[in-house]
């Protein structure tokens, strides 16, 4: 099997290792992988800010980019998830239709892909850590994922999960609300990173950086005991 690698934009300019442990991870799966360096945006940050036009000229460029029926793999239920369920509002009954239908039939978040079209959930990891896992609201309310991320931590040698109070709450990212109410989204990843401090937890885990970089960014600004960390560099470690 060839899959098509995603990498959203966040990874792309900040999270690069985590691209690159998503390769490892598809391949150690047994699949091989094309990367398309010619890929940008999925055209979800101007969907999200009302920039219709916008986004639909970087939605044409992502189907272009990706012209293969056969699976997109990305490690962001963030952008599959839109690409899932938004495209359609783009691209419905207009001469793309057809090549949207296509996309959103093949994408797929890494820990989907993993567990339920692969059927692997082993890697052989070894991170001797207790860490908390953030559902991400992408990932639970539009995406759907629900124990995929969690199945594959289990089989991670020395690790240990401890869930969080409020785990299905927001962290206070949401794109543009974190810039347009910044007093409301602070006090929401306040909530978070406190909830996870709490459990004991070394690490916060998601499906999502762009959740992981909106708590990292107050985590640093307050000095506290955790970190963050991706949930495919979790499954790329001591292997």
């Amino acid at each position: 099997m060839t899959v098509d690698l995603f990498i959203p934009c966040f990874i792309d300019q900040m999270f690069p290792e985590t691209g690159m442990n998503t390769i490892k991870l598809l391949k150690k799966a047994g699949v091989d992988v094309d990367y398309n360096p010619a890929q940008t945006c999925c055209g979800q940050l101007a969907f999200n800010a009302g920039f219709w036009d916008e986004a639909k000229k970087l939605g044409e460029k992502f189907m272009d980019d990706f012209p293969h029926d056969r699976p997109i793999v990305g490690p962001s239920a963030s952008c599959t998830g839109f690409v899932k369920n938004y495209y359609s509002e783009l691209f419905h009954n207009t001469g793309s239709h057809m090549e949207y239908k296509r996309v959103v039939r093949n994408v797929f978040e890494i820990t989907d892909f993993l567990v339920n079209k692969l059927g692997f959930l082993d890697f052989g990891a070894k991170f001797e850590h207790k860490v908390t896992y953030h559902d991400s609201c992408a990932a639970l309310r539009e995406y759907g994922l629900s124990g995929e991320a969690r199945m594959l931590l289990a089989q991670v040698k020395g690790l240990e999960l401890i869930e969080m109070s409020d785990r299905h709450v927001c962290c206070g990212f949401g794109g543009t609300f974190a810039a347009r109410f910044e007093p409301i989204s602070v006090a929401m990843t306040e909530q978070k990173v406190q909830n996870a401090l709490s459990t004991g937890a070394e690490y916060i885990v998601s499906t999502d950086t762009s959740c992981l970089m909106q708590m990292d960014s107050y985590i640093r600004k307050q000095n506290l005991p955790i970190k963050v960390i991706h949930v495919v560099d979790i499954l790329a470690s001591g292997w």
